[in-house]
């Protein structure tokens, strides 16, 4: 220790703790604050409407997927029931539900069956501008329910099956093309139904030619 000269003596020397707080190699500088604080900036300009669209299109998926198990189910509900069965889609209040027909009553009735399904926020049920459909489709709604008496129902879409799984029209008669839409105002959904009972999903944009893909 002795043969060091003062420069070396003064290297060795600890610090005092509080100097130590300030040496350039243990913090950042403003500089070094300020480009962290641009990345933060361009990273949540870039990906906060990026994850609200992201999110969007779940929430409509689902919807869409709820409405197809459903109209599962109304088909299992016809069968198991050994009558007729319809998902009654409410277009203005933009809620489902199942009614299965009771055909001992005079006349035939139609009756709740389980509880009433709500789309999320911001989903509607319609097609918008859309003029193309998907295949074995038609560009609308399915027709309105009818009441027990057997009037029309407005702002309705109703899908009925009978004991078969067949879809049927409202007298009975086996039909095709029946289809459900939603949409978020951007993404467009269609729930469709063949002669033959067998439903389809299909996605595309809210545009005139909507370029359908089977989901």
């Amino acid at each position: 220790m002795l043969c060091l000269g003062p420069v070396a003596r003064l290297q060795n020397r600890r610090a005092p703790r509080g100097a130590r707080l300030f040496q350039s190699d243990l913090g950042y500088t403003v500089t070094e604050l300020l480009i962290v604080a641009f990345i933060i900036a361009c990273i949540a300009v870039i990906g906060i409407p990026f994850s609200a669209n992201l999110f969007a299109n779940f929430r409509l998926g689902g919807d869409a997927r709820m409405v197809l198990n459903h109209v599962s189910l109304t088909k299992m509900r016809a069968a198991s029931n050994f009558t007729q069965a319809r998902l009654y889609v409410d277009l203005a209040a933009r809620t489902h539900h199942i009614d299965v027909l009771d055909k001992s009553a005079v006349p035939p009735a139609w009756n709740l069956d389980g509880g009433m399904t709500s789309l999320a926020q911001n989903d509607n049920y319609g097609f918008g501008g859309a003029a193309v459909a998907p295949p074995n489709a038609v560009m609308a709604q399915s027709p309105n329910c009818l009441t027990d008496a057997g009037a029309a129902i407005p702002n309705t879409a109703c899908i009925i099956f009978n004991s078969r799984g067949v879809p049927v029209d409202t007298t009975g008669t086996p039909t095709a093309g029946n289809a459900i839409y939603l949409n978020d105002g951007v993404t467009l959904y269609g729930i469709t139904l063949s002669a033959t009972g067998q439903v389809r999903l299909y996605r595309g944009m809210l545009t005139g030619a909507p370029g359908w893909i089977q989901q």
